[in-house]
């Protein structure tokens, strides 16, 4: 076995020692060793810090984790030691993002024929006709989890494919995620993945929407007692509708793919937490992003009252919202590796970008429930 494709837990000798001298190579500048162990796969370099431990860990921790290794740095009765021990890779359990992916195709297309007035339990052989709000929607969401994954690829960090999540709802799923393991190395790292996704996801939403408002528009009348959705469109949505030449009123199910796009894009886009904007703040702003963090709660707060109490609609929404944000500040956001590095003026001139981008996808009253 290539040593460079072994696990670095279960090398023999010639590769434990191959491993040793080369770690000691980046070592030796930063930390002068002057014994080095080897224990259940850990590697102990005892010595002397050359500079601080900070400057130590940021140098080298990206170089450790490309050859398998974790870093840490420590004292162990009054000697300093660093310590690589080796990343025990977690096997993707692919099957997993299969099975909710097959299972969000048959949740969103059970809405999405539903969308097309048909009455599943009376015509099941009609289900098929959800089929392209299924690919739309798919797609949108999709594409968003896919630029965090690319992004992160590109930076060298560990990141799973997206999962689906199927759900009995209006549209039949809740989204998607994927899970980052491991640490942030520094503040562009961060921001090249938050931004990822809501760029990728507004492209994703724009493209639907354009395909959507330029299919004819889907007329479904219900019986009375149905409850329908009554949609208010973003600005985004209201820019291409006059580039199409098309009113909102009516739409087929594809354009309002497009919109849930554009409303999963706002929300994620909330400067909070360890939401993307709340990333993307974090990478832009530093420390003082948590002050941000702890004054949306009360924005969105503020703006569930006024839609509530002064334009008597339902703002619960943002209500929801701003308590959910309100854990997200509390808990706060974990400090990339190297906290000093600053965006340059390209990525802090994309970042306000996006979120101006995401307020023309906000709206008061995204949707409201209504009695045929």
């Amino acid at each position: 076995m290539d040593k460079d494709q072994a696990d670095p837990g279960h090398l023999d000798e010639a590769q434990i020692e191959a491993s040793i001298m080369e770690l000691y190579q980046n070592v030796h500048p930063l930390f002068k060793a002057y014994e080095v162990g080897y224990s259940d796969g850990d590697i102990h370099f005892y010595g002397v810090p050359l500079v601080d431990r900070r400057s130590i860990h940021n140098a080298l921790w990206g170089l450790f984790a490309a050859k398998g290794y974790r870093l840490e740095i420590r004292s162990e009765l009054g000697e300093d030691v660093l310590i690589a021990s080796p990343i025990k890779q977690v096997p993707e359990r692919i099957w997993i993002n299969v099975i909710l992916a097959i299972a969000t195709v048959f949740t969103t297309m059970f809405a999405g024929a539903m969308m097309f007035g048909v009455d599943i339990f009376s015509n099941p052989g009609d289900f098929w006709k959800g089929l392209p709000f299924t690919l739309a929607i798919m797609f949108v969401l999709g594409s968003h989890e896919m630029g965090h994954y690319l992004a992160a690829k590109k930076h060298g960090l560990r990141t799973s494919l997206p999962y689906f999540i199927p759900f009995p709802s209006f549209i039949g799923t809740m989204g998607a995620v994927i899970k980052h393991r491991g640490i942030i190395p520094n503040r562009r790292a961060l921001f090249d993945v938050a931004v990822a996704g809501p760029i990728v996801g507004i492209v994703a939403s724009v493209i639907v929407t354009f395909i959507g408002l330029s299919l004819p528009p889907v007329e479904f009348s219900g019986d009375p007692g149905t409850i329908m959705i009554d949609i208010q469109t973003p600005l985004l949505f209201d820019a291409i509708s006059w580039v199409m030449g098309s009113t909102p009123e009516m739409m087929h199910p594809v354009a309002f793919a497009g919109w849930v796009g554009m409303l999963v894009t706002v929300l994620n886009l909330l400067p909070s937490g360890q939401l993307d904007g709340g990333h993307m703040m974090r990478a832009m702003l530093g420390e003082n992003a948590r002050k941000v963090s702890l004054i949306m709660p009360l924005v969105l707060g503020s703006i569930a009252m006024y839609v509530i109490y002064v334009m008597e609609q339902n703002g619960g929404i943002w209500l929801f919202w701003s308590f959910f944000l309100l854990l997200f500040a509390l808990a706060g956001h974990p400090k990339p590796l190297n906290d000093e590095i600053m965006l340059d003026n390209r990525r802090m001139a994309l970042g306000i970008l996006t979120f101006v981008l995401g307020i023309m996808c906000f709206t008061l009253v995204p949707l409201t429930l209504v009695v045929n």
